[in-house]
């Protein structure tokens, strides 16, 4: 495994949509310099050269406050700006031919939306799966959210690190305590909140305070 359950605690995810002038970079900096403790390059809609030269930008950002970096979904992105690794979704490349590209040492996450998904995920390898969405959210407009009980399955079966993710703000957050979870994924919670700063340090005490009651 290429990372550890601390590493997870607070999973910072990019979104284009809520720069409002700024830059992504400035945004990211904000985000890791106030406590976030990893970091995922998500942009959809950006070409593959545009998604490179972001990608080296940011990691140059992320390795300065020593914090995890990948890419959403497009493995040859993160295989060319020499990122961390990748998170990749079930329908996305599978993780023997991510894990081919890459080597095995960087990092692989992957998606897991039950726990027949989780446990496959595990068990080809994956360092660390994102579970959910575990309440409504408007990025994935198309699932249900996640039971708490299907969540704390997942925990209770999985050993690798578990990170929640779906829809989790400031004020929904201590729903998730109890679940087991090694730690939350956000977007919105954290780049479209007009004070950056303040937003993750509120929510990184938040996290610590659900993840210090395991």
């Amino acid at each position: 495994m290429n990372i550890n359950k601390k590493d997870v605690l607070l999973y910072a995810i990019t979104d284009r949509q809520w720069l409002n002038g700024r830059t992504l970079a400035s945004q990211v900096e904000e985000v890791l310099k106030n406590g976030a403790t990893f970091l995922q390059l998500r942009e959809k809609h950006l070409e593959h050269n545009e998604l490179v030269r972001e990608a080296i930008t940011l990691k140059k950002i992320a390795a300065k406050y020593n914090v995890p970096f990948v890419i959403n979904d497009d493995v040859y992105a993160a295989k060319e700006a020499d990122a961390d690794g990748v998170h990749i979704g079930q329908s996305d490349t599978d993780y023997k031919r991510a894990r081919k590209m890459l080597g095995h040492n960087k990092i692989i996450g992957m998606t897991a939306h039950n726990l027949k998904e989780a446990i496959v995920a595990q068990s080809v390898g994956a360092d660390y799966i994102g579970v959910g969405a575990v309440f409504t959210t408007s990025t994935k407009k198309d699932t249900m959210p996640m039971s708490f009980t299907t969540l704390r399955e997942i925990t209770d079966s999985i050993t690798i690190p578990v990170v929640a993710i779906g829809g989790i703000n400031h004020n929904n957050i201590l729903q998730l305590q109890g679940s087991g979870i090694d730690g939350v994924a956000v977007i919105s919670a954290l780049f479209a909140q007009q004070n950056i700063s303040k937003a993750t340090l509120d929510l990184l005490n938040l996290c610590e305070e659900i993840i210090n009651e395991k």
